[in-house]
């Protein structure tokens, strides 16, 4: 017997597969812009020189000379982050109709309006970390809450695809719950491997940010060593540092970035060992097909963003990888949400 469609889920559950998708070339576009020093490509926010596109400024005399007369314009740079922009943009208006739709339809109930507003709310908060990154000179402490608030945003939209499965008639309703002890272990070690992969994502973008993704080139040892004597840890995790300071390219000395890299590496094998234990769990416990496959998700993402990290370092950090490292990471946040949803529905 067919569930009965609730009036806005078939179009909410359509637009928060885009938003998904969308916000993963976004994530993916970020690191791009991040990687290749164009964070700065465009001096304001969010116009690039006073104009929508940077060939209209270039085309007004003495209007890119008027932001700064220091200011190197570059027009790739400026480019690639308008067209950022441009997608975090259509991003945000794809949020904006899931909210109306989901107040426009709010005693049926598709989607909780309290959870639509927190999603709007979190893409306007995005918006203006964005203009803090320009402003405040792509500052790392900024760049990262950046990269959390996009990873959550992904998150948020992927969670209301699956939740929107049940209200579409996609899958039918559970009866409840199987409670038993070793599905309960499952579900909360998918709990803890997802918070763990959260904060190693975290440490990614702070190692990114801070342009300490090459500072250790060899593997699996990193400076030659299994644990670099030259770190400096005191440095490595200041989160505040005051204004005015331009990050591009980074401000600490070597040794810091010593440590934010091999803190990072520490982390991987934490989140590593804690994805393959929710996984293990799972497989031995979970009573049908349906969540034993959902495990195998995981494994697949951690497979393939292991294989990027060491392919990175092999070849000597190119640009594809690194950027291809974000979306991994946002890969395998999205396929340990698919877990545990299974395992709540199980």
């Amino acid at each position: 017997m067919n569930t009965p469609t609730i009036p806005g889920a078939v179009a909410l559950r359509r637009l928060a597969l885009l938003g998904v998708l969308l916000g993963l070339v976004v994530i993916v576009m970020g690191a791009w812009v991040r990687l290749t020093d164009a964070g700065l490509g465009c001096p304001d926010w969010p116009t690039c020189y006073g104009h929508v596109t940077p060939d209209a400024a270039a085309r007004v005399p003495g209007q890119i000379e008027s932001y700064d007369p220091g200011w190197s314009f570059d027009s790739g740079k400026a480019w690639r982050e308008m067209i950022h922009r441009y997608a975090a943009t259509s991003l945000g208006f794809v949020i904006v109709l899931i909210t109306a739709i989901t107040l426009a339809y709010r005693r049926e109930r598709p989607l909780a309006p309290s959870f639509a507003i927190a999603l709007l709310v979190i893409v306007l908060l995005q918006g203006a970390l964005g203009a803090f990154t320009v402003w405040w000179l792509v500052k790392p402490l900024v760049v990262v809450l950046h990269l959390i608030g996009g990873l959550t945003t992904v998150g948020m939209l992927s969670w209301t695809w699956l939740t929107l499965r049940r209200s579409t008639g996609v899958v039918q309703p559970a009866p409840g719950a199987t409670r038993t002890p070793a599905l309960d272990g499952a579900r909360r070690a998918a709990v803890i491997a997802t918070v763990i992969v959260a904060f190693q994502i975290m440490l990614g973008g702070w190692t990114s940010s801070n342009y300490a993704a090459v500072s250790c080139p060899d593997l699996p040892t990193c400076q030659n060593q299994w644990w670099p004597k030259d770190m400096d840890f005191s440095e490595a995790f200041v989160l505040w540092r005051g204004l005015d300071i331009n990050y591009t390219g980074g401000v600490l000395e070597h040794p810091a970035r010593v440590a934010i890299h091999f803190t990072h590496r520490l982390g991987a094998i934490i989140a590593t060992l804690a994805v393959f234990w929710a996984a293990l769990l799972t497989l031995r416990s979970a009573p049908t097909t349906l969540v034993r496959r959902a495990a195998l998700w995981p494994l697949a993402a951690l497979g393939l963003q292991l294989s990027i990290a060491i392919a990175m370092i092999l070849e000597a950090f190119p640009l594809s990888l690194a950027a291809g490292h974000n979306g991994g990471a946002a890969l395998l946040l999205l396929s340990l949400l698919l877990l545990n949803r299974r395992l709540r529905e199980a």
